[in-house]
């Protein structure tokens, strides 16, 4: 029986990789690996390690959760150190807990290894501090995935209304209802906004906008992509060095 790394890539640029991730992968025997992280780490991999792919577009899934969470407890039984390796940080929208949980339960050793999470990263690369004194003393990270109009949604969107800034993971696809709720809650329609495309990438695309217009800005902008409302946007035109 072996142990599974519940292992951050980070969010895109190889060289946010940790050094801690980069000694697991390079001693695993087996890395399962999702969509967001990038392909070149595995190529760190020692020679024989096998590759198991898992990953999850919208709408399109190679397998269900429940089968990544059967897939990596097998792989704990065969092999002896065993890599799943998650775009970002495992316990950010990853999943990673209940990952974890499951192979728990099973008496399957474990480890959490962090990674860079793309809701701090990301904005980083486009120049948007998610804070900076005298504009925001807080930020708040936000599931984009779920529908704002779900009946039983748990986003507490009233609370959005005062928030310094907000960063929307995986919500590209439901841009058009969040910005109409967070304008419904009492945002002003000409407050600042912007959507990072593969962040911290050569492929790095952002947009500016607000609200009311991001929309029709970022049309057919590549996913992954995150959100970022704040007035903190505006920073952007003095910090921006990635693009240079």
């Amino acid at each position: 029986m072996g142990k599974v790394y519940l292992t951050g890539a980070g969010p895109g640029d190889i060289e946010l990789l940790t050094l801690k991730a980069l000694r697991v992968i390079r001693e695993a025997d087996v890395v399962i690996y999702d969509r967001l992280a990038n392909p070149e780490i595995l190529k760190e991999a020692k020679n024989g390690c096998e590759f198991v792919y898992v990953g999850k577009e919208d709408g399109r899934h190679i397998m269900p959760q429940d089968q990544i969470n059967e897939t990596i407890y097998q792989n704990a039984l065969k092999y002896d150190s065993v890599v799943r390796l998650k775009g970002g940080d495992p316990f950010v929208f990853g999943r990673g807990g209940e990952e974890a949980a499951y192979l728990f339960d099973r008496g399957i050793k474990f480890e959490i290894i962090p990674g860079i999470t793309s809701a701090v990263s990301a904005p980083a690369y486009a120049g948007i501090p998610v804070t900076h004194r005298g504009v925001a003393v807080s930020f708040r990270v936000v599931t984009g995935h779920e529908s704002p109009d779900k009946e039983s949604s748990q986003i507490p969107w009233e609370n959005f209304k005062t928030d310094d800034t907000i960063v929307f993971l995986m919500g590209l696809h439901n841009l058009p209802k969040i910005t109409k709720k967070l304008i419904e809650v009492g945002k002003a329609p000409d407050f600042p906004c912007a959507v990072i495309s593969r962040g911290t990438t050569q492929e790095q695309k952002v947009i500016i906008g607000t609200l009311e217009n991001i929309v029709d800005k970022a049309k057919e902008t590549p996913t992954p992509a995150l959100i970022v409302v704040g007035k903190v946007v505006e920073l952007r035109e003095q910090l921006q060095w990635f693009e240079e």
